[in-house]
């Protein structure tokens, strides 16, 4: 299997009223293309921090971060900001959907922003795989949290991303709507053939993930493996 990121010797430290904070000490971690992985812990223990130096929304103090065989740490913003647009996926706790934006064309801005053809067929398909075909024109404010959840699934796959990640996916949806999410979001991997990282506190949905990675006070404390096949 190919790998499609690598984290070695990662830290996080940050500058705190002249105290030194190390947020992340000394990660190590490869992750296999095609496959599901979970990063768990308790609040603060630095799991959101790690995600956003993985998916290279931020910089690491020490160590390689090297995504789709591309070294991270090297690259200012435009570079690192072309790299997730060409290669990464986002879900988030809080969708952040533009408000201004309809479903339709929220889930339109990352084919835009590729130049791509075609972008309302591809965007209006994506829309019917997640249930929304005839909620495109709704604004964001119209929908339900579940719905909004489901077009910004929509608009993370709308990029053919070659790794999803997603902070607490189901983090402010309730059960019912969870599940509903949760079924989507792993069956439009799978279809897709994406790699899927997830930071969750909810034991049943890392339970899901081929890979359940612990994390406390900032280090791994536990790697393993389940028996799932997505």
């Amino acid at each position: 299997m190919d790998t499609i990121l690598n984290i070695q010797n990662v830290s996080k430290t940050y500058q705190s009223a002249g105290r030194t904070l190390t947020v992340l000490d000394n990660i190590n971690f490869s992750v296999e293309a095609g496959s599901t992985m979970s990063i768990v812990g308790p609040s603060g223990s630095g799991k959101t921090t790690l995600l956003g130096l993985c998916a290279g929304l931020d910089r690491s103090s020490a160590g390689m971060v090297e995504l789709h065989n591309i070294k991270l740490d090297g690259l200012n913003e435009d570079e690192r900001a072309q790299v997730r647009n060409q290669y990464v996926g986002f879900i988030f706790q809080s969708f952040q959907l533009m408000p201004t934006l309809t479903a339709l064309e929220n889930v339109m801005v990352p084919l835009e922003l590729r130049g791509e053809r075609k972008i309302k067929h591809i965007a209006l398909d994506l829309l019917d795989k997640v249930g929304l075909a005839d909620r495109g024109h709704h604004y964001p404010s119209q929908l339900s949290g579940g719905e909004q959840q489901r077009v910004s699934l929509a608009r993370a796959f709308s990029n053919k991303p070659r790794i999803l990640f997603a902070d607490e996916p189901t983090g402010s949806l309730d059960a019912e709507t969870s599940e509903k999410v949760i079924e989507l979001m792993f069956g439009l991997n799978k279809e897709a053939g994406t790699t899927l990282i997830l930071v969750t506190h909810d034991a049943d949905l890392a339970s899901k993930t081929q890979r359940i990675i612990r994390i406390k006070g900032g280090k791994v404390i536990s790697d393993e493996r389940t028996t799932r096949e997505n």
